[in-house]
């Protein structure tokens, strides 16, 4: 009887794993723009290490880039490649920049599932530093795409006049 109970309470506890709690494993993709985390650590500040390499978000409201509205391109803020144009940058009222198109070629897409559900994210194709995350809640008059990104991502290169 001690076993019957021992294999189902098993296959109970086994049964309760589901795919939202395993680790996600990738393997890390190359990039034209390659540089150990020791060299990313002595060119990056503190914050734009923590969004591009580890990941991170800043803090909502917290990027002087999110009521910008001067014209010129968001580059990428580690290796410089142009990701946002700003005629596509919009207040969306979440607290980061947020676009409804990126510079095609430039951005590239993957899938993040650290906090329990899975969610389109956004790296530069250059350096694979991480800018944040696409959203369908944009501007249906455009594209309908919220490109929800970190100001501690993005460098304000302003047009020339």
């Amino acid at each position: 009887m001690k076993k019957i109970a021992l294999i189902t309470l098993v296959s109970l506890f086994l049964s309760c794993n589901s795919s939202a709690q395993k680790k996600e494993t990738k393997a890390k993709a190359s990039f034209p723009v390659t540089k150990t985390e020791a060299e990313w650590k002595a060119e990056l500040t503190e914050e734009q290490y923590y969004v591009l390499r580890e990941s991170g978000t800043e803090r909502p409201f917290s990027s002087p880039l999110n009521k910008n509205y001067k014209k010129g391109v968001y580059h990428c803020a580690a290796c410089d490649t142009p990701l946002f144009k700003s005629e596509h940058k919009f207040d969306s009222g979440t607290g980061w920049p947020s676009f409804d198109r990126v510079i095609e070629g430039n951005v590239a897409f993957g899938t993040d599932t650290k906090i329990g559900y899975t969610r389109d994210e956004e790296h530069c194709a250059t350096c694979g530093g991480h800018l944040g995350h696409v959203f369908n809640d944009g501007p249906k008059a455009t594209t309908g795409k919220r490109h929800c990104i970190n100001g501690d991502a993005l460098k304000f290169v302003p047009a020339e006049d």
